[in-house]
């Protein structure tokens, strides 16, 4: 597991995941990622898996930092946690 990256996924999940499969599981999934801190109790199990594939082709140290930071806001705050 990494510190960022795409949440885990349940088994039952991976069906409902289609072409977004395996693009998100090249990654490590993580404990903060891109999801979560863009108001992940709003948003479709679609919009989260666009969320992730954005994360893992466009990764990059800034992207993580940028999620770093707005997980740290996120949890401050006590939004969607």
């Amino acid at each position: 597991m990494s510190l960022v990256g795409p949440r885990p996924y349940l088994p039952r999940e991976f069906e409902k995941m289609g072409g977004y499969r395996k693009t998100i599981l090249k990654a490590l999934p993580g404990m903060a990622g891109l999801w979560q801190v863009s108001g992940k109790n709003e948003l479709t199990f679609e919009d989260r898996l666009r969320l992730e594939e954005y994360y893992v082709r466009n990764w990059s140290l800034w992207l993580d930092f940028v999620i770093l930071v707005k997980t740290v806001k996120v949890v401050w705050r006590g939004e969607g946690v």
